[in-house]
């Protein structure tokens, strides 16, 4: 099983989007020396929390920074989009870095409607064309006979992965023979039985000949369980926030989140993410990873470890590493 990461390029409070964008690139060559399989950065808009709004930039600042370690989209929301321009992007990134770049993408919007509405360059968000925009972007970047040429010319293959957190996006991957990343981060009650059903209705495709699946959970380890709960509280805090306020949240303290008295309401929400998460330390946490990773038959597990201190995310995918003995050097398909 390789293990991997997803940075959100998160903005503390007090902090500025500028430091939280310096910190995705500073992770990256910290994973790559920990022998992580990839790192992929995500797509949101109109976010306070958030920096990273454009993940092909991103993934250029990252490549450059890095030597090895596979980078991509975690993902492109694609119905905002031209699926021609999302592949000549995903072209020149190809180019630039061989044999390293993932193209994740995704229905959802990534924002609210409003944001959504402002993408879409006649103001109607497209997300009922993401099957055929998912289709379209495939053959762009595999088939030679597609039109318009896709310039630059791709340099090798590029992986195409489907995100998801329903069954239509599972069906969708096997349809069109394509690797399933399993959002759990976000749907932590994703039922295993639809991650089957992708690997039942697989039909090989271009790149991918047998169904893969990847699992992306949140993962907070550290030295002590108290620690490691601390950070998760926090975690939780903001995201409460994030959904129920909007405007200037920005991610909060432990110390803030020790101080504040969680409602009924909220410590309700709080055990309905927690079902899909490893909390302590790295022993635990390894037993908890493996646990889910048997669960949904998982090829790879994606780390997601959004803590207020960047130390602390730091020591978390350290310890995350050493608990599963990776290696650097790891190469991921």
């Amino acid at each position: 099983m390789q293990l991997s990461v997803l940075d959100q390029s998160i903005v503390r409070a007090g902090s500025d989007a500028r430091t939280a964008l310096a910190e995705t690139l500073q992770l990256a060559r910290f994973v790559e020396q920990l022998g992580y399989a990839r790192i992929w950065v995500s797509e949101h808009h109109d976010s306070p929390v958030i920096a990273g709004s454009s993940p092909e930039v991103l993934l250029a600042a990252i490549g450059a920074a890095t030597h090895s370690i596979r980078i991509g989209s975690g993902g492109v929301m694609l119905p905002h989009y031209s699926a021609y321009k999302v592949a000549e992007n995903f072209a020149v990134l190809s180019n630039l870095y061989p044999g390293r770049v993932d193209l994740g993408v995704g229905r959802a919007p990534g924002a609210d409607m409003n944001a959504a509405i402002a993408l879409a360059t006649d103001g109607r968000p497209k997300f009922e064309r993401f099957p055929q925009l998912v289709k379209t972007l495939t053959e762009a970047l595999w088939s030679p006979d597609f039109k318009p040429r896709v310039g630059p010319t791709p340099y090798g293959s590029i992986p195409v992965w489907v995100l998801g957190t329903s069954a239509d996006s599972a069906l969708l991957a096997a349809e069109l023979g394509l690797p399933y990343s399993v959002a759990l981060f976000i749907n932590p009650q994703f039922d295993p039985r639809i991650v089957e059903l992708y690997r039942q209705r697989f039909r090989p495709g271009v790149l991918q000949r047998e169904p893969r699946v990847m699992i992306a959970m949140n993962v907070f380890c550290a030295d002590t369980t108290q620690q490691a709960e601390a950070m998760t509280r926090a975690a939780d805090l903001t995201y409460i926030r994030f959904l129920t306020q909007r405007g200037a949240v920005q991610v909060c303290s432990p110390e803030e989140a020790e101080q504040h008295r969680f409602s009924a309401e909220e410590h309700a929400f709080v055990q309905g993410v927690s079902a899909a998460r490893a909390v302590g330390t790295a022993e635990t946490v390894r037993e908890r990873v493996e646990e889910f990773a048997r669960r949904y038959r998982a090829d790879e597990v994606m780390a997601v470890c959004n803590t207020f201190h960047f130390r602390d995310r730091l020591h978390s995918f350290e310890l995350l590493a050493r608990a599963f003995g990776l290696e650097p050097g790891t190469v991921a398909s």
